[in-house]
């Protein structure tokens, strides 16, 4: 399905509910940081535009679960382009549980979610459609499916 971009993280208790597991919403923001993250690494520069005026909204986000994790689990968040348009982007997500004891069970795929962008321009009150930044588009080149 192409080359990835990932995010390792390591869940901590206050990711978990009170029967241990990692409460649902915790997926949607480690899609958010995993994105994050690709800026700061690929594309600094968008960053710099964001503090000016231009805007990513999140249009669409889902999740599926496929098993449960728990407190001190590693995970790696693989993020995937699976569109890139004019004005919007979509990524897809693989939430895999990696074996951080060395038990040789190697990774575990317990999640998959998708998110769709619109960049955006303008002042809070009147954006507009934007095309995608330049620096962006070719950070993304070697994630193409």
């Amino acid at each position: 399905m192409g080359n990835y971009f990932e995010y390792l993280h390591t869940v901590g208790f206050e990711e978990t509910n009170i029967v241990g597991n990692v409460y649902y919403v915790n997926y949607l923001r480690w899609q958010g940081r995993c994105r994050e993250m690709f800026l700061k690494t690929n594309a600094p520069d968008v960053l710099g535009e964001l503090q000016d005026d231009l805007k990513l909204f999140t249009l669409k986000v889902d999740c599926e679960f496929y098993a449960e994790i728990t407190a001190f689990d590693e995970l790696s968040i693989r993020m995937r382009l699976v569109d890139l348009a004019q004005t919007q982007l979509e990524f897809s997500f693989d939430y895999v549980k990696l074996d951080a004891r060395g038990l040789g069970v190697g990774e575990t795929l317990i999640a998959r979610g998708r998110q769709r962008v619109a960049c955006m321009r303008g002042p809070n009150t009147r954006t507009v459609p934007a095309r995608v930044p330049e620096s962006l588009v070719r950070a993304l080149q070697p994630y193409v499916p």
